[in-house]
C-alpha cells in the first residue's frame, strides 16, 4: 500500500470512528451542566463554582479518557480487539498458568464489568434522543408534552430499522458528527469570547479548590460530572472495528477539542446569563438556532443510540461464544462486514426497557439519576482487568503496574462513589438490568457445567468403544455421518441412539467438535485439525475465536487440504437434542435451575447457529438430569 493510500484509508477510518465510536461522549453536552446546576442537587450557580465544575470536566476528558483509555487501555488488544469481554479473555489466558488463582474472580469481574455495559446501553439511547428533543421546551412553552411521544416515535422508528442493518446509512454517521462537533466548538468559541475569564477553568487548582470548599455537595456533583465521560468505554470496545490509530487521532483532532471549547462555551455562558442554567445547550446561539439545533443533535443521538445498540448486539454475540448465554438467531446485515449483525430478541428487548426508561422517567435531568453507575462500575472493573494484563502478559515491575493502574482506580472508586449517592434516584435501574443479567449469565454457564458434569459421568471413551466396536463390526452403508461432539465427551449418544435403532454405521465417520478459545480471532489455518481414529472414523477438531462466525461447511472445505474431502449431498449431520431435567437436592438452587431449564428449552439450534444445511441434519433426543 503506498504512502498516500494509507493516509486516505487512515482519514476513512478517522473519520467512521468519529460517527460510531464517539456518539454517547459526544451527545453529553446536551445534559451535563444543566444536570449538574440542577436545584435538586443543591449546588449554586456562582462564578467559583462554575470554574470548578468546568475544570473537573476538562481535568476528567483529559485524565480519564485522553490518559487512561486512549493512550493506555487501547494498547490492551486481544488481537486488535477491545471491550470488556476482549479484555476478560486477554487476562484469564495472562492468568491461567501464571496465577491460576485469579481465573474464576477475574470471569466473574469480566461478566460483572460486560452486565453493566447492558444496563448503561439502556439508557444511553433514551437519555440522549429525550435531551436532544428537549431543545423544544426552550423554543416554545407548549411544546414539552409532545417530547416523551416523539421521544417514543424516534426510538421505534431507530429499532424498526435494525433488521436492515446499518450499512446504508452508516456512511452518513461520520459526516453528521463532523458538523456536530464542528457546530459544538463553534457554539464554545462564541461564548469565550464574550467571558474569556472562563479560561481560568483550565487551571486544576480550580477543580481542587471546588472539591475541597465545598465538600459533600461537590462529592455529590462529581456524580453529574460523570456524565461528561460516558461513552469512554465505547472507544475501546470499537477498538477491533477501527484499529487505535484513527480512534486516537479522531480524539485528539476532533472529539476532544470540539468538547473542551463546548464546555468552556457553556460556562463562559452561565457567567453572562445565569438565567440559561435551565438549559445551557440550547441557549448557546440565541432562539434563532433552537431549532436548528433539536434537528442535529437528534440526528446525533440517533447516531449515538446506534452505536450502543450495535455494540449491544457485538457483546451478546462474544457472550454466546464464551458459553455465558443461550444460542440466539443472529442474522447478518451485510454481506461484505462482518460485524454487522442483527440479533431480534435483543433488539425487541432493549426497545422494551428503554421505552419503559423513557416513560418511567419522563425527562433527561431524571434519567440522569440512573446515567452514570452502571459506567462508572464497567470503568472500574476495565481498570481492575488491565493490572492484570499489563503485571502478567506485558511482565511490567509490579510497582509500575500498581503505580499505572492504581492511579485510575482512585479516580474510578471516587466516581463510582458518587455515583451511587444517585442509588435511590434512578441509579437501581441499570443496577437492577445489570444484575439479572449477571444473575442469567452465570446460571447459564453453571447449567452448562452441571449438564458436561452429567455427561462426563456417564460418559463411554471414545477410543475403547471404536476399538470393541469393529471387533464385530456392524453394517456399513454409503456416505458420511458427522456426530458433533462436546470438549472432552465420550461416545456422542446420536451415535449410540444410530447405532440402537438403526443397527448400522456409516463407512466414514466423523467426531466433530468445536473448542471456542479466550481469543477474538483464530486464524483459517489454525482452525481445523483432523485425527485419524483409524476404520475410516475421524476425530475433526474446529477452532473458533469469540468473535469468529461459526460455518461448519465452510470449515469442511478447509479439509480438503488435509486430505479429508466432504460431498455435502452424502454427507448427514446427527446431532443430540438435549432435554434438559431438574432434579431437586442436588446442582444448582431449584429457581436457577428451573431458569436454566426454561433458557435451555428456548436456545437456537446447534444445526442453525452452525449454518448447517437442515437438509441435512437429523436430531436424536438425549434427557439430561442436573
Amino acid at each position: 500500500m503506498t504512502e498516500q493510500h494509507k493516509k486516505s484509508s487512515l482519514a476513512a477510518l478517522t473519520l467512521a470512528a468519529v460517527g460510531i465510536v464517539y456518539g454517547d461522549i459526544g451527545t453529553s453536552p446536551l445534559y451535563t451542566l444543566k444536570t449538574i446546576f440542577d436545584p435538586e442537587h443543591g449546588l449554586a450557580l456562582s462564578e467559583g463554582n462554575l470554574l470548578g465544575i468546568i475544570s473537573l470536566i476538562f481535568w476528567g476528558l483529559t485524565l480519564i479518557v485522553s490518559l487512561k483509555y486512549v493512550t493506555l487501555v487501547l494498547r490492551a488488544d486481544n488481537r486488535g480487539e477491545g471491550g470488556i469481554m476482549a479484555l476478560m479473555a486477554l487476562a484469564l489466558n495472562s492468568v491461567t498458568k501464571a496465577a491460576p488463582r485469579w481465573h474464576y474472580p477475574l470471569m466473574l469481574l469480566g461478566v460483572f464489568g460486560a452486565t453493566m455495559f447492558y444496563g448503561d446501553s439502556v439508557i444511553t439511547p433514551a437519555i440522549s434522543v429525550l435531551g436532544a428533543i428537549e431543545g423544544l421546551e426552550v423554543a416554545a412553552t407548549g411544546l414539552e408534552q409532545y417530547i416523551v411521544p416523539l421521544t417514543i416515535i424516534v426510538l421505534i422508528t431507530l429499532y424498526a430499522m435494525q433488521r436492515h442493518g446499518t450499512a446504508g446509512i452508516g456512511r452518513f454517521f461520520g459526516p453528521i458528527m463532523v458538523v456536530w462537533f464542528a457546530a459544538l466548538a463553534v457554539m464554545g468559541l462564541v461564548n469565550i469570547v464574550e467571558a474569556p475569564q472562563i479560561l481560568y477553568a483550565l487551571n486544576p487548582y480550580h477543580a481542587l479548590r471546588f472539591m475541597y470548599e465545598n465538600r459533600m455537595i461537590a462529592f455529590v456533583a462529581l456524580g453529574a460530572v460523570v456524565l461528561s465521560l460516558t461513552g469512554a468505554e465505547a472507544l475501546y470496545a470499537d477498538m477491533g472495528h477501527f484499529g487505535k490509530k484513527p480512534i486516537r487521532a479522531a480524539w485528539f483532532l476532533i472529539v476532544f477539542p470540539a468538547l473542551a471549547l463546548n464546555y468552556l462555551g457553556q460556562g463562559a455562558l452561565l457567567l453572562t446569563r445565569p438565567d440559561a442554567v435551565s438549559n445551557p445547550f440550547f441557549h448557546q446561539l440565541g432562539e434563532w438556532s433552537v431549532y436548528p439545533l433539536v434537528v442535529l443533535s437528534t440526528l446525533a443521538a440517533v447516531i449515538a443510540s446506534q452505536a450502543t445498540i450495535s455494540g449491544t448486539f457485538s457483546m451478546t454475540k462474544q457472550a454466546i461464544a464464551l458459553g455465558l448465554l443461550p444460542r440466539m438467531r443472529i442474522l447478518h446485515t451485510s454481506a461484505s462486514e462482518i460485524g454487522q449483525i442483527y440479533i431480534p430478541a435483543v433488539n425487541w428487548l432493549q426497545l422494551a426497557v428503554v421505552l419503559l426508561a423513557v416513560v418511567g422517567f419522563g425527562s433527561s435531568d431524571k434519567l440522569a439519576g440512573a446515567y452514570g453507575i452502571a459506567v462508572t462500575a464497567t470503568m472500574l472493573a476495565t481498570t481492575f482487568l488491565t493490572f492484570f494484563v499489563i503485571r502478567y502478559r506485558w511482565h511490567l515491575p509490579l510497582a509500575l503496574c500498581f503505580a499505572a493502574t492504581g492511579f485510575f482506580i482512585a479516580i474510578d472508586i471516587a466516581l463510582f462513589s458518587a455515583s451511587t449517592l444517585k442509588l435511590f434516584h434512578g441509579g437501581w435501574f441499570p443496577l437492577l438490568l445489570g444484575s439479572i443479567l449477571f444473575t442469567v449469565m452465570l446460571t447459564w454457564k453453571r447449567g452448562r457445567e452441571l449438564v458436561f458434569e452429567n455427561l462426563q459421568k456417564h460418559a463411554i471413551p471414545l477410543e475403547d468403544f471404536l476399538s470393541s466396536l469393529f471387533v464385530a463390526p456392524p453394517t456399513r452403508v454409503y456416505g458420511t455421518a458427522i456426530f458433533l461432539r462436546g470438549e472432552s465427551d465420550g461416545v456422542p449418544h446420536a451415535l449410540l441412539h444410530n447405532l440402537s435403532h438403526n443397527k448400522v454405521l456409516h463407512e466414514r465417520v466423523v467426531f466433530f467438535t468445536v473448542h471456542v478459545v479466550e481469543e477474538p480471532w483464530v486464524p483459517e489455518d489454525e482452525q481445523v485439525k483432523v485425527t485419524d481414529l483409524g476404520h475410516q472414523c475421524y476425530q475433526l477438531n474446529v477452532y473458533y475465536g469469540f468473535k469468529d462466525e461459526p460455518d461448519i461447511p465452510k470449515v469442511l472445505a478447509l479439509c480438503e487440504c488435509l486430505g479429508l474431502p466432504f460431498e455435502m449431498m452424502e454427507t448427514s449431520f446427527f446431532i443430540a437434542r438435549q432435554t434438559v431435567i431438574s432434579t431437586p437436592g442436588s446442582g444448582m438452587a431449584t429457581w436457577r435451575e428451573h431458569l436454566f431449564v426454561a433458557m435451555s428449552r428456548n436456545a437456537r439450534g446447534a444445526a442453525d447457529y452452525y449454518q448447517i444445511p437442515p437438509n441435512r441434519v437429523i436430531e436424536l433426543g438425549t434427557q439430561v438430569e442436573i
